[in-house]
């Protein structure tokens, strides 16, 4: 079944799409997590503001009901990245981070979002020798700025998850939860209502332009003309305002999904404290369990059309499901016996930074924030936070940081964009297949801040 477990019971919209012209204070394009965290922050501080959400399909069609459920922490895609990118405002963006972290499990918790949240902690692993340096190293990095961490060896990984690949492990105690993100974006979306927010799914914009002192939004059936509009279409962005291609990629992300495990076979592997997991390599492999114990598989082979391309076309890919399904026998030869039940992918955007960027078109009357490269789910709440400041308080602190105000090194257009993903995405798996020694691609994008990844 190709349809995501996260959404299989939302194929149809649950609301009505526009029909219409209406006015708005801010019409918000896109109806995933970053749209309704900004629609959420919006209303606290200004609860009688119109807001009015265009959501092309239903809530959580795009990798905010596609993603695996990882809620971290970080906001710079980890502490090693931050360091790499900001290295004068880790400490602060750490800060916020945890802030943000915190803050998302007590909306949770407040507004009775049932979303199978679990406060798990991460576990890393190493599957190659090369890589147990680096949890060292990484590690060392993480208590340094304060974070409860553990190394583990080969046996001591073993005992949290079994694997006969796994030689290390670096296990995050705090910082790291999972989550069921289509029931989390449904809990969002009802909360944005009750404050008023009018949301319509099945409502695809077809034009986003200047109006008067404003900007209107066009559908095929209506229009909505705002103040001020927040672009949060992620890997969609380009089709909407064309100038935002040039910060990210669109990076196509697939995954496997097991059947419910029995307690026998459950006993077989441990998981008893269900941490969220990754290995270490360049091309990674994520996975975690469901609330019913099933196993979610995802990662390692980054996909990109050439052109931004993104669409049912793009959405599935078999020889992918067929590698993933590969890797996940060889990790856990012991579940032979467990079948998969759903497969499917879709598109994640990525920047040259692997973090957030945030921009403006049509002159500052729209605002966007995207390219969340697959920790998107706690992001996105302070990047509605960042937007929500930049239309209610310019003078916020929080946007003069580097990594609020700064562009990340754009991509070039194609052909170029796509010969390079390529050269990049060689490169990698030949740093995986050469003990994780960087060849000269790769050193080179290091050498200016330029990176790709999923």
């Amino acid at each position: 079944m190709t349809t995501s477990h996260w959404l299989h019971d939302r194929a149809t919209p649950a609301t009505e799409p526009l029909r219409g012209d209406v006015d708005a204070d801010v019409v918000i394009v896109g109806g995933g997590f970053t749209g309704l965290w900004t629609a959420l922050q919006l209303t606290e501080r200004e609860p009688a503001m119109r807001i009015v959400v265009l959501e092309a399909e239903v809530v959580g069609h795009g990798a905010s009901g596609r993603n695996g459920g990882f809620v971290e922490a970080s906001l710079t895609h980890g502490i090693a990245n931050g360091a790499a990118h900001f290295p004068d405002e880790l400490d602060e963006l750490e800060r916020l981070g945890e802030q943000n972290f915190r803050g998302l499990v007590d909306d949770v918790r407040r507004e009775g979002i049932e979303c199978h949240l679990e406060q798990v902690g991460t576990l890393d692993v190493a599957t190659r020798s090369w890589q147990i340096d680096d949890l060292a190293e990484s590690a060392a990095l993480h208590r340094r700025h304060g974070h409860d961490v553990e190394l583990l060896g080969a046996g001591d990984v073993r005992e949290e998850l079994d694997s006969p690949t796994f030689l290390a492990g670096l296990h995050h105690r705090d910082g790291g939860a999972i989550v069921h993100p289509g029931r989390l974006v449904e809990g969002l979306a009802r909360v944005a209502a009750g404050r008023g927010v009018v949301l319509h799914e099945g409502s695809r914009v077809t034009s986003l332009v200047a109006d008067g002192a404003g900007v209107r939004a066009s559908t095929d059936l209506g229009s909505v003309a705002a103040d001020r509009a927040v672009l949060a279409t992620n890997a969609y962005s380009h089709q909407v305002v064309r100038r935002t291609a040039r910060h990210y990629v669109p990076v196509h992300d697939y995954v496997l999904l097991t059947e419910p495990l029995t307690s026998e076979q459950m006993s077989r592997i441990g998981w008893k404290r269900r941490q969220g997991c990754s290995d270490s390599g360049n091309q990674f492999h994520y996975f975690r369990l469901t609330h019913d114990d099933r196993i979610l598989w995802g990662g390692y082979d980054a996909v990109y059309a050439f052109g931004n391309g993104v669409g049912p076309r793009y959405d599935h890919r078999r020889a992918t499901y067929d590698l993933l399904a590969r890797h996940f026998r060889s990790t856990f030869p012991q579940l032979a016996d467990v079948p998969f039940d759903r497969w499917w992918g879709g598109p994640i955007a990525t920047t040259t930074r692997f973090t957030v960027a945030f921009g403006d078109a049509l002159g500052g009357r729209v605002l966007y924030a995207l390219g969340y490269t697959g920790l998107g789910v706690a992001a996105t709440r302070f990047a509605g936070r960042v937007l929500t400041d930049r239309m209610l308080d310019p003078t916020s602190p929080l946007l003069a940081l580097r990594f609020t105000s700064t562009a990340p090194f754009p991509f070039p257009p194609e052909p170029l964009r796509s010969l390079g993903v390529q050269l990049t995405r060689r490169a990698i798996a030949r740093a995986d297949r050469n003990d994780g020694r960087r060849g000269p691609w790769l050193r080179a994008l290091d050498a200016v801040g330029i990176g790709f990844d999923s």
